[in-house]
């Protein structure tokens, strides 16, 4: 089992409720600026799209890598949380 980042940890252990998209794992400000320009603002929304290709995460990976030039430990990181926070709360 991989080891996950602080971040991971703190996001995964409570309710998304109206955090930043910058508060999910892998995305930092430049992905999180990319990501906010076209309006995917909130962490919420990210896991709409998440959801909306049904948590797959590797179809997750390419929709991130296309829409913000994300690198693959960004992308998966990303998605692994989200996938994560799913399995804990949905």
């Amino acid at each position: 089992m991989s080891t996950t980042s602080q971040k991971h940890r703190n996001f995964v252990s409570e309710p998304m409720a109206d955090k930043p998209v910058m508060a999910l794992a892998g995305i930092g400000d430049r992905l999180g600026h990319s990501l906010t320009e076209q309006g995917y603002d909130k962490a919420y929304v990210v896991l709409g799209q998440f959801l909306l290709l049904r948590k797959d995460t590797e179809l997750f990976c390419y929709w991130l890598k296309d829409v913000t030039a994300a690198n693959r430990k960004q992308a998966d990181d990303c998605a692994q949380c989200l996938k994560d926070w799913c399995d804990a709360f949905l």
